[in-house]
Parts: C-alpha cells; sequence; structure tokens
C-alpha cells in the first residue's frame, strides 16, 4: 500500500476525451473552445452544440446568462425604453449576469444563427473617483472639453476570439487593446467608439458591419446621446475616408449616420468638401503613372464606359470584385495548314479588322521600355517604309534592315515591329498579311482617314487565316486581387497628383453621429437642464457652458416633481454637483405644486436651474481639466483636435508641430518659441550689458 505522500504525488485519474470536452464546457459553457489541438469542424460542432442548449435553455443559459440573438441585440425590452442613458444602462445590466469576481463588469451573449457562434459582450462600470484616467482625452479631442466630468463610464467590449474562452477581469479587459469592439458611454450619453476590428482585423464569426450594427443598436436602445469616433479605417492599404469619400462622397461610417465634427489643422466642412470634389473631378488620363493608363484602357474595353474622372474609375474599381467574368467561347487551335486544306471555294472570310491607334496598343503592353521610346521607334519604322516600300508590300526583314540605322535598340526594333498589325501611325495605317505561298509576313502602309460610320454587309470581306499573327490580342479579364492591386495604383496616383487637396481630406478625421433629444412619447415630458451659476461662479468658469442632461417625469408631473429630478439628474451624474442642492427653474413659472404642462413650458425645452453646492474646488469639473490651456495655431486652430502639439516657451500657447515646422518622428527642441514670440525677441535687438 503506498504511503500517503506517495498519495500525494499520485497523478489524478484520467479522463476521456469526450469527458474532458464536456467538463471544458460545463466550466465555460457560454464560450467557444479555442484549442489549438481540436480541428475546425469539432469547434464548429462544439459551438453549434452549444447554441443549441442555450436555445433550448431559453433567454438564459444554463449559467444564467443571457442570451440575445445577434439581430435582436439588446432585445425589445431594451428597445422600448423611454428614460435618459444613466437609468437604461442600468436597467440593461440588470438582466445580464455578473462577471465572476467582479462587481463591476457584466456580461451576455449573442447568438448566431447562421454559424451556431457565441458572441460574448461585456459591459464595465469604471467610476471616475477611483480611476487612474478621470478625465477623457477623447472628449477634449471631439470639442467637448467643456462638459462636466461624469461620475461613471461604461465601457461596452467584444474581446477578440482567443479570449473567448479566458477568465475575464475589469481591469484586463479595459487595459487590453485588440478588441473586436471597446464602445465608451459617459454617464450623460456621450460617447465614443475606440476600436471596431472586422475580419480583417482577427474577427471569425462577425464582420466590421455586423459588429458595427450591433453597436449601433444598442446605442440607439439605451439612447445614446451622441457618439465620436476617430476614423483611422484602412482597407487595400489606403485610407477608406479618402477612398470612399472621393468614389461615393462619404466615408463607411456615413451608412450609420456619422457625420463630420471637426477637421484637424482648422480644416472646415467647406474646404473638406471642396478638397473631395476636386479629387473627384481629376482626370484619370492626367494621372503620371504608366500603370493607371494602361489598365485604365482595359477597364474602359471591359466596361464600355468612358471612365473619364478619377470617380468614375474608383467606382468601377469598388464594384469590379462583385462581377463575374462573361462566358467566352472555348479557343480555336490555329493550323498553319488550314488554308492548303481547304478548297478556295471554302476559306473562311471575315470584314478587315478595325484599326487601333498604336498609342492605344501601346497602353496594353508590358514591356521594359517607355511609352515614349515605343511611339518613337514606330515612326522611324512608318518612315522607313514610306521611303523603301513606294505603295508596294516589303517583307519583315527589309523593315528591320532598313529601320536598324535609326533604332540602336534591336530588341525594341523587334518588339515594335511584331506590335505593328493594323496599326494607326500618324496619318498611315501599317497592314501586316502573311505571304500565302512561303509564309513570310508583309508589311504595307495605306493612307489613314476617319471611317464613316457603314453598315455590316458593306465591309470588303478578305480571305485571313486563322492563326496567332492575325488574331488581336485578347483583354484578360481582371480578377479580384488584380483589382484591388489597380485600385491601390489610382489611389496613390491620385493622392500624388493633388496632395494638397488629399491631405485636407485625410485631417478630417473626427466623426460624430447625434440622436438627439428624440421626444417621441405621448405619456413622458423630456426636458433639458442645465445649471445656471451664480454671478461670483461664473467668474471663475473659462469654458463655454456645456449642453444640459435629459430629465423625463411623467405627462402630468409637478413644477416640484420637476426640480427634484433635475437635481437628482445633476447630482447622479456628475462629480462637480455632488452636494448641489437645487432651489428654482427658470423657463417655466407657476409654484411646486402646479402642473408643469401649465407653466409654459413645452416637452423638450432647456430649463434653467438655479441652486448652491457646486464643487468648485474639485479637478473633477471640465473633461479639458482645470487648467486655462490656450491653442492659437498659425493654421487657425483655437481648440485641441488630438494632433501633436507644442507650447511657446515664453507665451504657453499651444501650435502644431506639423504648422511650425516640426516633423512628426522629429523631437521637440529644448526650448520653442512662437512666431509672435520670437519676432518680439528679434525687433528688441540684442541685449546690452
Amino acid at each position: 500500500m503506498p504511503s500517503r505522500r506517495a498519495l500525494r504525488r499520485s497523478p489524478p485519474p484520467r479522463q476521456s476525451p469526450q469527458a474532458a470536452a464536456d467538463a471544458k464546457e460545463a466550466a465555460s459553457p457560454w464560450l467557444p473552445s479555442s484549442s489549438s489541438t481540436s480541428s475546425s469542424s469539432s469547434s464548429a460542432s462544439a459551438l453549434v452544440r452549444r447554441s443549441a442548449a442555450f436555445s433550448a435553455a431559453g433567454p438564459r443559459g444554463g449559467s444564467g446568462t443571457r442570451v440575445y440573438p445577434l439581430r435582436d441585440f439588446p432585445g425589445g425590452d431594451a428597445a422600448a425604453l423611454g428614460g435618459a442613458f444613466r437609468d437604461n444602462v442600468r436597467w440593461l445590466l440588470k438582466q445580464w449576469s455578473c462577471v465572476p469576481g467582479s462587481v463591476s463588469a457584466w456580461r451576455a451573449l449573442l447568438s448566431d444563427e447562421r454559424t451556431g457562434a457565441l458572441v460574448p459582450v461585456i459591459a464595465v462600470e469604471e467610476l471616475a473617483a477611483s480611476s487612474p484616467l478621470p478625465l477623457c482625452d477623447l472628449c477634449r479631442c471631439a470639442g467637448w472639453s467643456h462638459h462636466w466630468v461624469s461620475k461613471r463610464k461604461y465601457h461596452f467590449i467584444i474581446p477578440a476570439v482567443v479570449d473567448w474562452d479566458q477568465p475575464f477581469r475589469a481591469d484586463g479587459l479595459l487595459g487590453h487593446s485588440e478588441h473586436l469592439l471597446h464602445g465608451l458611454i459617459h454617464s450623460n450619453g456621450f460617447g465614443h467608439l475606440l476600436t471596431l476590428r472586422g475580419r480583417v482585423g482577427g474577427s471569425t464569426f462577425l464582420s466590421g458591419c455586423q459588429i458595427m450594427d450591433i453597436w449601433d443598436q444598442l446605442c440607439t436602445a439605451l439612447r445614446v446621446r451622441a457618439v465620436s469616433v476617430v476614423d483611422l479605417t484602412q482597407k487595400y492599404s489606403v485610407d477608406l475616408r479618402l477612398l470612399l469619400g472621393v468614389a461615393q462622397s462619404k466615408t463607411w461610417f456615413t451608412r450609420w449616420g456619422y457625420c463630420l465634427a471637426k477637421g484637424c489643422f482648422s480644416v472646415s466642412r467647406s474646404t473638406y468638401t471642396a478638397a473631395l470634389e476636386a479629387l473627384a473631378a481629376l482626370p484619370v488620363d492626367c494621372l503620371r503613372s504608366r500603370h493607371v493608363r494602361r489598365v485604365v484602357t482595359i477597364y474602359r474595353r471591359l466596361s464600355s464606359k468612358p471612365l473619364v474622372t478619377v470617380r468614375e474609375f474608383l467606382l468601377c474599381l469598388l464594384d469590379w470584385k462583385h462581377r463575374e467574368p462573361p462566358l467566352s467561347p472555348p479557343p480555336v487551335k490555329a493550323s498553319s495548314r488550314l488554308m492548303f486544306l481547304l478548297p478556295k471555294s471554302c476559306m473562311m472570310k471575315r470584314p478587315r479588322q478595325p484599326c487601333q491607334r498604336f498609342e492605344d496598343v501601346v497602353d496594353l503592353l508590358e514591356c521594359r521600355w517607355s511609352k515614349k521610346r515605343l511611339l518613337s521607334a514606330a515612326n522611324v519604322v512608318v518612315a522607313k517604309l514610306r521611303e523603301h516600300a513606294d505603295g508596294t508590300k516589303i517583307t519583315r526583314q527589309a523593315v528591320r534592315d532598313a529601320a536598324r540605322g535609326g533604332i540602336g535598340d534591336t530588341g525594341l526594333l523587334d518588339f515594335v515591329i511584331k506590335s505593328l498589325n493594323n496599326t494607326v501611325v500618324g496619318n498611315h495605317i501599317v497592314r501586316r498579311v502573311p505571304d500565302p505561298e512561303n509564309r513570310v509576313l508583309h508589311f504595307s502602309l495605306e493612307e489613314y482617314a476617319e471611317p464613316e460610320p457603314q453598315p455590316q454587309a458593306d465591309h470588303e470581306l478578305e480571305p485571313v487565316e486563322l492563326d496567332a499573327e492575325n488574331t488581336p490580342p485578347a483583354v484578360r479579364w481582371p480578377n479580384a486581387a488584380e483589382a484591388e492591386r489597380d485600385l491601390r495604383a489610382v489611389y496613390r496616383a491620385m493622392v500624388g497628383a493633388r496632395s494638397e487637396a488629399a491631405q485636407a481630406v485625410l485631417d478630417c478625421k473626427h466623426w460624430v453621429k447625434w440622436w438627439g433629444l428624440r421626444d417621441e412619447s405621448d405619456d413622458q415630458l423630456r426636458f433639458l437642464v442645465e445649471w445656471r451659476p451664480q454671478p461670483w461662479e461664473a467668474t471663475e468658469l473659462t469654458r463655454p457652458m456645456p449642453p444640459g442632461d435629459i430629465v423625463v417625469v411623467p405627462l402630468h408631473a409637478s413644477i416640484g416633481e420637476l426640480l427634484v429630478e433635475a437635481e437628482h439628474a445633476l447630482r447622479d451624474t456628475y462629480c462637480f454637483f455632488e452636494n448641489f442642492q437645487a432651489e428654482s427653474l427658470d423657463g417655466i413659472t407657476g409654484d411646486k405644486w402646479d402642473p408643469v404642462m401649465l407653466g409654459g413650458a413645452e416637452s423638450g425645452d432647456t430649463i434653467g436651474v438655479h441652486g448652491h453646492g457646486a464643487d468648485m474646488e474639485t479637478g473633477l469639473r471640465c473633461q479639458g481639466g482645470a487648467d486655462a490651456w490656450e491653442v492659437q495655431c498659425v493654421c487657425g486652430a483655437q481648440d485641441d483636435d488630438g494632433e501633436r502639439m507644442v507650447a511657446c516657451d515664453a507665451c504657453n500657447v499651444w501650435h502644431h508641430t506639423r504648422c511650425v515646422g516640426i516633423a512628426d518622428g522629429a523631437p521637440v527642441p529644448p526650448l520653442f518659441l512662437c512666431i509672435s514670440c520670437s519676432g518680439a525677441l528679434m525687433a528688441a535687438g540684442p541685449i546690452s550689458g
């Protein structure tokens, strides 16, 4: 019999693989397995089993976690909420289950019927009083630095797929940057979209549009007032806000109602619109890229569209990956003996081939010579044909020997001669036909005149042979990868042609969606409540007054009840009004027991609140901080826009580093003087001893 020490060291009894998998599911039944040893088919079946188990368990799974259909998130009950965001979010989180080991994190699941996946959604409540970063830099960059500091922030997170089967901790989630979705909403209803990653960013089950739909539905149901986003989205290795702005006059976020909030470096909306139109109207033929000139000819022929401007060409390229190539007949194998095997009466006839200008042919060719050299060599060949042919046919070797003296590069000469076939060069047409007796190629010249439209039956017919020499080169249908390559080439050429306009568009990255008050209920009254400071308090406020807070009262509420709700809203939402006591209301008349509807105020109005107790000493007053910093850049910016800045060491006024000649990667000099201070110093002259 083994000793106790041996018993302690004995390995635990082995489980079968199925029992181990069941135990893992029981420990974390709401998360799909991400084991690297399991196959994709077993993972998919596990997801289906979990989804079926939760569906059988009803709206709450076996572990008590709320499960929502993906298209119905956050549920019909949440969509019917009519209060302010601070009340709606509390109601929603009561429907979710708490994350084990945390009192400030909740979770729910989204069930995708198509794939059977269960997607976790985590909500984390962060208190400003205990947060290491109580002030919001995103509010400052979005133009909301004058907003009061909210007591609570709510983070809504969809973790990365690799983290779905890991235990969640609130502090670990907030410090992680690889989430599929991370949105932040302050308790006053103003929020920010921090992170969104679609399939390119690592999402396995959800696309970027699906994740954006989840976020937009959540904000709409909870009655969020506004959400800002810094648009840095990229695809095909290009900035989407520039690509889609030029092609479609909108960005990727525009489809969800986001509009331009403000531009960096003092770029206005009118400047942004003018820059987009200048880029969109740019002629494609003006782009200095040989690759673009070559591919635009291909797409013009395949799409049967002129594709004159950059906007038309970009729209064609964006739509190209959704097109299917046309069905083509099987190729006919060429035979050099076909002419001799068929009797003369059975020889195939076809209309004389239409002529192409050599400039267009060059755009379709891929070679190491420039277009200018190819055109020059073609003119030399035509000149030699005029000198030696005298209206008769001349062999290929004779053409080569005659043009050899004018073209030193024999490779270039052979390439041009091979490309001249029913081609217009200058005012002449170069014809190339094989001799039916000895198969030797002969060249001839004809005067070129613009053809007049004629019916097909009037075309001259001539006997031809089905061989590779007389068959015009077919234009191959570009696939999706080639269309993306061409899209990047056009994008780079467009930016190079109009760099200032492109930079103006790229400087507009702050976008916002406004939901507004949404006063559509017939049994409720909604007001915006604003604090009215005392005269001595107003002198200490260095920023504009922020927008009022939303207060919802019943239809037959009294003025006194509205006063109580206004006080509760300010104290519950902001750190600045922790001990605030409301005394009276502006914009409404009557006694406290009179109905609000008889006081002259209508639903949707702004009501002022007078009172005392605002904490003028707290550092958590405005999102921009207590310091009265000033921005006066040479570009015209007067507020922080999130770009890199430097302060003058003499006047403490902030300027963009780009505007004062400091590169983005260069360090800030130890001593910096703005233009005004340096000019004043130069005017003062040297200091005498």
